[in-house]
This record gives C-alpha cells, structure tokens and sequence, in this order.
C-alpha cells in the first residue's frame, strides 16, 4: 500500500512539474526576423530563434505582396504595439514608388488588407522609397517609419551620382490611418540609407548604412530622441558591401545583424557600448537565402502557431 500511494504522489509531481515547464515554456519569449528571398516576388519570411544567435527558418510564405509597380516585399520591418498588433512595412519596388507597404496583424498569420503609405507623394521628382524601419516611439505613443529617398538635385553633389544621393526621411502615426508631415530624419553629408533606431536607457542609436561608393559600410550616431538630431557619427565598423542592420538585444550585448550582400551571407558584431565592436560571423546560424529585415521579440506560441500551420 505504501508502494501505492508513493507511486501515485510521484506520479502526481510529475504532472505538476509537466504542466509547470509547459507553462512556462509557452510564456517565454523568442527572436523573431523578418525576411524574403529574392527577387523579393514572392512575400513575407521568417526565421526564429531562442538564444538570438542560431537561427531557423519557419516554412511558408506569410504575406503575398500586391502593392507597387513591382509588387515586391523587400526590407520588412516590423513593430509591435502596445495592443499586441504587429505592424509591418515594407519596399513595394526598387524606383517609382512614391509609399511604402502597410499591413497589421495580431497572430502574423492572419493580416489586413495591405495599404500603400505616400511618404513622399509631396516629392514628385523622388527616385525611391527605400527600407522603411518602424520603431515604436514608448514615450511619445507613436510609431516613427523611417526610409531613404533620392530626390536628385536636394543636396550638395558628393561621391554619388544625382539619382543615387539618397537621405533619410521620416513620419510618425498613433494609428496608421493619419500621418504626420514627411519631414528630413538624418543628413550625414553624404548618401546614407538602412537607418536602424535603438532605444537605450539614457539615449538613442542610429544605426546606418554609408551608402558611398568608397565605404558602403555600417556606421551608428547618437540623440537624445529617437527623431534626432544625431551627433558623434562613427568611423565604419563593418567590412564593405554590408547593408541592412537590424539589432537584437540578447542579455547584456547588442548583436547587429547585417546582410553581407556581395558575399551573399549574413554577418553580425556584438557590442555593448556602440563603440567597440566584435565580429561574430563565425559564431551565428542564418539560413541561406535570408534577406534582411528586423528582429523583434515575440511570445513562445506565436512562433510554434506558425511552425504547426505548415506542418
């Protein structure tokens, strides 16, 4: 009989405890990262991970794109709100575009009709619309969308030709149905693209790309907002031919991620001050074929919805 009932206790403990790390396991959080394939026709990716440096690809393809002359989903950039509604944005085509893509989603299966934002519909003679990033403003209760733009002839001549002189340019919404004015974001003197915002505790940093033909490579700067000004512009801390950042904060560090383009792989650095950095390529796990987009963090459930619903 005491065999019994010691049986049954153990058997009863192990159900607690079962139920316990399941519990537990379904509210943790994980790394998500947008993506797409080129040549960027077919829609929206992800890839998932749960130490932010080994990364897998979720099957499938999640948003079909159907916005833009070429109607492509290059760049997304994603957003959570303070509602638990993701907002995504993307690049609809490589020139003649005067928006970008918008569509929300609260499980990132199931997604709104997709909308075309006219950023620069007040810029006619505008070459692009590029990379848009959307950082969701805490204090202010808005979301800043950031993107680079060429408007030939609207700055200095430099290293770069007329139609690739590009700058960074911003608008900010609570709601995603009335935006502010398109204003100028960031003017380094120079063509500059992929800007990446990163709230710390005490300040903000821009990460972005130099976009001239000597460097394209990754610099950061620093504000005290998240819409500038930005001051102290580093010295290039990636190799050539990087592009598109995006940062995931993992414990103490900031990994920046960045799409070695001519390569065709992915590289990363981590620092933990923006100022001194080390390169870990050789340490992380990108699947081939990964484009860049953003990284945030996302609850246990929604990544394995996801992997279950093509399963």
């Amino acid at each position: 009989m005491k065999h019994y009932f010691l049986s049954l206790f153990l058997f009863g403990f192990f159900l607690i405890f079962v139920s316990a790390c399941a519990q537990k396991k379904q509210g943790k959080e994980v790394y998500l990262f947008t993506s797409f394939h080129e040549p960027a026709n077919e829609g929206l990716r992800f890839l998932y991970s749960e130490d932010g440096v080994h990364w897998d690809s979720i099957p499938g393809i999640w948003l079909k794109p159907t916005l833009g002359k070429e109607k492509l989903m290059r760049d997304p950039s994603i957003a959570k709100g303070p509602d638990g509604t993701y907002h995504l944005v993307w690049t609809t085509s490589w020139k003649g575009d005067l928006g970008f893509g918008y569509a929300s989603s609260k499980d990132l299966i199931h997604w709104s009709e997709q909308r075309m934002i006219p950023a620069m519909i007040h810029e006619p003679t505008a070459v692009n619309v590029w990379a848009p990033e959307i950082f969701y403003d805490d204090t202010e209760k808005e979301f800043i969308i950031v993107w680079a733009s060429c408007i030939p002839g609207q700055f200095p001549a430099g290293e770069e030709e007329d139609n690739n002189n590009h700058r960074l340019y911003y608008l900010t919404t609570n709601d995603f149905q009335s935006f502010s004015e398109t204003k100028l974001f960031f003017d380094p003197g120079f063509s500059v693209i992929d800007g990446v915002i990163v709230k710390r505790r005490n300040d903000y940093v821009l990460v972005f790309k130099d976009n001239t033909r000597p460097n394209r490579n990754l610099r950061v700067a620093f504000a005290q907002t998240p819409i500038g000004p930005f001051f102290n512009i580093s010295e290039p801390f990636t190799e050539e031919f990087s592009e598109g950042p995006t940062v995931a904060k993992v414990k103490d560090d900031y990994l920046i991620y960045f799409d070695l383009y001519r390569e065709k792989i992915y590289g990363a650095v981590k620092t933990r001050d923006f100022i001194r950095f080390k390169n870990i390529t050789n340490e992380i796990r990108i699947p081939q074929g990964h484009k860049h987009g953003t990284i945030i963090k996302v609850p246990f459930f929604i990544v394995e919805n996801l992997k279950h619903l093509k399963e």
